[in-house]
């Protein structure tokens, strides 16, 4: 009796067939996964960062479309802004590590719990030009995520076209 279709593939386990099963299955959480560059992209790329407003409402717009209660947000936002989107956003949440898993993991391996929190979320965004949000991307395409809920980045305030990330296929 057969459980999965994969069975039928063990002898070309990692084969394009393989691939071709496992590819545009994954579904995700149920949350929106967001990541919300701050500090020095505010000034550096002014014209991409929204700002808190910009993103709560971009963010809630998602959640309503999908259907989403739920929001992990990655940031490195200062207090008062973080303070300002739990506020705003009663279904946020973020991991917030102890002293002790400070310690243990250190500020990258927190960093990479942030991302594969957000990799596996239902729908994600993240901000332009950052090689955090690029890993998820990348993350989730080789996932086998549905490009269009993966390849989305947030919008500046003022910006007049906001061009969405590029959308590298992994090929196999």
């Amino acid at each position: 009796m057969l459980d999965r279709a994969e069975n039928l593939l063990h002898d070309h386990y990692s084969g394009k067939d393989y691939w071709d099963v496992k590819l545009g299955t994954a579904i995700g959480g149920p949350y929106l996964g967001v990541h919300l560059r701050r500090r020095d992209f505010i000034w550096g790329h002014r014209k991409d960062v929204p700002s808190i407003q910009g993103a709560v409402k971009k963010i809630n717009s998602l959640m309503k479309l999908h259907k989403l209660e739920r929001v992990f947000v990655a940031t490195d936002a200062v207090a008062d802004e973080i303070e300002e989107l739990k506020r705003l956003l009663p279904g946020m949440v973020r991991f917030e590590p102890s002293w002790e898993e400070v310690e243990l993991y250190k500020d990258g391996g927190i960093a990479i719990i942030d991302q594969w929190i957000c990799t596996h979320s239902r729908y994600f965004i993240g901000t332009s030009v950052s090689t955090f949000s690029f890993r998820i991307h990348e993350e989730r395409e080789i996932l086998g995520f549905d490009p269009k809920t993966t390849y989305n980045r947030f919008c500046g305030d003022e910006e007049k076209t906001c061009e969405q990330p590029t959308h590298w296929k992994i090929v196999y």
